[in-house]
């Protein structure tokens, strides 16, 4: 069985860095893209950065400039390296992939999230 596993999160102060790392496991036969997202309690669970298998990417306008992501295909893990962060970058951030599992077609699978807290 297919599982994601998120770390790195934390609390850091305004204008700081963290690194989040992503790890797929399990009986994985190919990986498509693989991607973060962030959400506030009480509000939708939105975009931020999506690395596809070649290593191309796409951010959200908000993190744009001060967040990138990449991906080590070899250890079916993707990164997101935050700077500059702001108090409002605070939210549960998730991994999400779509991953072809031995004896499955293409699924969407998400991580269980990791917590980032800003303090300003």
């Amino acid at each position: 069985q297919v599982q994601l596993v998120e770390s790195g999160g934390g609390m850091v102060q305004s204008g700081g860095s963290l690194r989040l790392s992503c790890q797929a496991s399990g009986s994985i036969m190919a990986i498509n893209d693989m991607a973060w997202y962030r959400q506030v309690p009480g509000k939708q669970r939105n975009f931020v950065a999506r690395v596809q298998h070649s290593g191309a990417t796409q951010l959200a306008d908000s993190v744009k400039g001060r967040f990138t992501a990449f991906r080590d295909n070899a250890e079916n893990t993707v990164y997101l390296q935050m700077n500059r962060l702001e108090p409002e970058d605070t939210a549960v951030y998730y991994c999400n992939a779509n991953i072809r599992e031995v004896g499955h077609s293409w699924e969407n699978h998400w991580g269980q999230g990791t917590q980032v807290t800003v303090s300003s």
